[in-house]
């Protein structure tokens, strides 16, 4: 069993978030003591039992409590995310809650679902557990579409102020420039990286421009297998902390390894929702604006001690050489 936790733009995912870098070892003060007073302060009693989950943008535990099921705490990277953006993911998982939609949302506490202890941002949850989703399953991925259908009409009540939208800015150009600036990448590839950057970025410019405007809405932002967790009852969905404006496609494609796969997606969804077809030809776009981003947070986040830690290939002159081949055979699919 999985439990679930904040994946967060971690490895295979990329996560579509601000590339700051405000403090050098933002966690370096985030001990278990301090993360047990912090759950404390909440009026809950831990029994001493913790286990870090698998997340590199934030930090998550589970927490065992006395006489209770265990909680999720999400402790927020300093300097990510505002405090009215962290409010907005918030409120829009509550909206999904209310809607009966499987969304884990934040717990509050007399009031706040946003809390604060010791300089630290965090928000608590019920643990939920699960398994991967099977993508193989016809019948799981109408589901799935089915349920992303709603969301989407309940993201379609409103819109985000603080959080952004996926965007060439955001998921190319700031990317591009954390990488230009960081030691990873060998001066002797700054040229040909940048110019493999340039080509996706205008790729994806013209292939907007191609499609035309489309609707954008509040999104899940990060909907890859790993932030789905299946039960017997079905799946849920984990870690809106890539929430953002965008199009429907966006929380479609990442489920989707397949033309079929697509198929089944959208059988379920359009027996919800409509869907605008001409979006799918916004996914290599979308593909290629993911994978330059994947590469500058990394860069963006290297001084944060787990990242040379999860990710040591990053380090390797090689890597860079692979991810530059692999941004233009990426651009030649939609060239």
């Amino acid at each position: 069993m999985h439990l679930a936790l904040d994946d967060g733009g971690g490895a295979g995912s990329g996560g579509w978030l601000a590339l700051s870098m405000p403090n050098e070892t933002p966690y370096a003060r985030l001990t278990p003591d301090l993360v047990l007073d912090a759950i404390t302060a909440c009026g809950l009693w831990p029994d001493g039992r913790l286990l870090a989950l698998n997340s590199y943008e934030n930090r998550v535990w589970q927490v065992g409590l006395e006489e209770a099921r265990p909680v999720i705490a999400k402790f927020y990277r300093p300097g990510r995310w505002s405090d009215a953006a962290i409010l907005e993911e918030h409120t829009f998982a509550q909206e999904l809650a209310d809607a009966e939609l499987p969304v884990v949302a934040p717990r509050p506490f007399a009031g706040r679902t946003l809390l604060h202890h010791d300089g630290y941002r965090y928000a608590l949850s019920p643990r939920h557990g699960g398994r991967a989703p099977s993508l193989e399953s016809a019948d799981q991925l109408e589901w799935l579409g089915r349920l992303i259908a709603r969301m989407h009409t309940v993201g379609a009540h409103d819109s985000f102020t603080h959080r952004g939208r996926i965007d060439r800015d955001t998921s190319i150009a700031q990317p591009m420039q954390a990488v230009l600036a960081c030691a990873l990448l060998p001066p002797g590839m700054h040229d040909r990286y940048r110019q493999a950057v340039e080509r996706i970025d205008r790729l994806v410019a013209m292939r907007f421009e191609a499609v035309g405007p489309v609707r954008t809405l509040r999104l899940h932002g990060d909907c890859h297998p790993g932030n789905v967790l299946w039960t017997d009852e079905g799946p849920h969905f984990v870690d809106l902390d890539d929430a953002r404006m965008g199009p429907a496609v966006q929380d479609l494609w990442m489920l989707a390894h397949d033309e079929r796969a697509m198929d089944a997606l959208l059988e379920g969804y359009t027996s919800m929702r409509d869907f605008d077809h001409a979006e799918l030809a916004l996914i290599p776009a979308l593909r290629a604006m993911r994978q330059v981003h994947y590469a500058g947070w990394i860069a963006a986040r290297w001084h944060d001690p787990a990242f040379p830690a999860a990710f040591p290939f990053a380090a390797e002159p090689r890597w860079w050489e692979q991810h530059i081949t692999d941004l233009h055979e990426q651009a030649d699919e939609f060239e």
